[in-house]
């Protein structure tokens, strides 16, 4: 009988498990999902903000966080076509299978750039043949896709849909009232001519009415020959480019080059939120901003 009433017990001050499981491939957004789920979720990103999402290792250990979720959400748009359908197929778990109701492909909530008008074969690089999948780091287009997260929440979870969506309405507030501080904060250097080492910024120029006449990379994922090296240094110097971005995931040496020869300067950034260390969306970009503006004095 003691040892039935310990055991009560021990049940009793046990926390309550979360309503839902969700991982996310990357920590964008696994970040956007904690923001509308906060204390109903647990929520895990399959990506570091240090590792390039193009190339993940499919570890056992992410097999099992597959494997136990509830909601997986994806970029989407191939982005991740290296390393997850390997994930998905050892979890087992029929709830996160494509098209299965705890799957989300959440590049359906945005308007997508850079989509191919012409048939893409491997010649071209590494070409999404949907479209450009960095869509995250344009925070505009973090605004749907929180709505939708909102939505395949509630759906999965009808009894706090009402939470998701009050959630997703307070962040909204909060990463407007941020998008307006730095359109203010960058407002001055719009225009700038910037350029990129993989075309990975697209939405963020657009964002920010940066001009990018030219990327570091000759084609996505294909590395920069000294001809083409030569080629940007001269295209940084005649064009009056100021800046030049890049993930950190890549290494340095290129992007450092073609600064020191042109004079532009250069900025590398995290490739994500660092979701890992609690960082969130919005403090990400706080971050990102700043560097920017500190590098064009704005």
């Amino acid at each position: 009988m003691r040892y039935l009433f310990a055991l009560l017990a021990f049940f009793v001050v046990l926390p309550a498990q979360a309503a839902l499981r969700v991982v996310a491939t990357v920590p964008d957004l696994a970040a956007i999902a904690q923001e509308v789920g906060k204390d109903k979720v647990k929520v895990s990103a399959l990506v570091l903000s240090s590792q390039d999402p193009h190339f993940v290792d499919a570890r056992p250990n992410l097999v099992l966080d597959v494997s136990a979720a509830d909601l997986l959400l994806v970029v989407g748009l191939e982005l991740e076509v290296g390393w997850l359908p390997t994930l998905v197929s050892g979890a087992r778990n029929p709830k996160v299978q494509t098209g299965g109701a705890g799957f989300l492909d959440c590049s359906q909530f945005v308007g997508l750039m850079d989509v191919p008008t012409e048939k893409v074969d491997r010649s071209m690089g590494d070409v999404h043949p949907g479209g450009n999948p960095h869509y995250l780091y344009d925070p505009r287009n973090a605004i749907a896709v929180a709505w939708g997260i909102a939505g395949k929440m509630g759906a999965l979870d009808p009894s706090n849909a009402t939470s998701y969506q009050n959630n997703a309405k307070d962040f909204i507030g909060r990463l407007q009232s941020s998008i307006k501080g730095w359109e203010q904060k960058l407002s001055a250097i719009r225009g700038t001519q910037v350029i990129t080492y993989h075309k990975s910024w697209t939405y963020l120029a657009n964002w920010l009415g940066f001009a990018v006449p030219i990327n570091i990379e000759p084609k996505p994922g294909i590395p920069p020959s000294p001809s083409h090296i030569v080629q940007v240094i001269g295209t940084v110097s005649s064009a009056g480019v100021k800046l030049v971005l890049q993930e950190e995931f890549y290494q340095a040496n290129t992007a450092e080059l073609v600064a020191s020869k042109s004079g532009a300067k250069l900025v590398r950034l995290s490739g994500g939120t660092a979701f890992e260390k609690n960082e969130t969306y919005i403090q990400h970009f706080d971050t990102a901003v700043t560097k920017i503006a500190a590098a064009l004095g704005g």
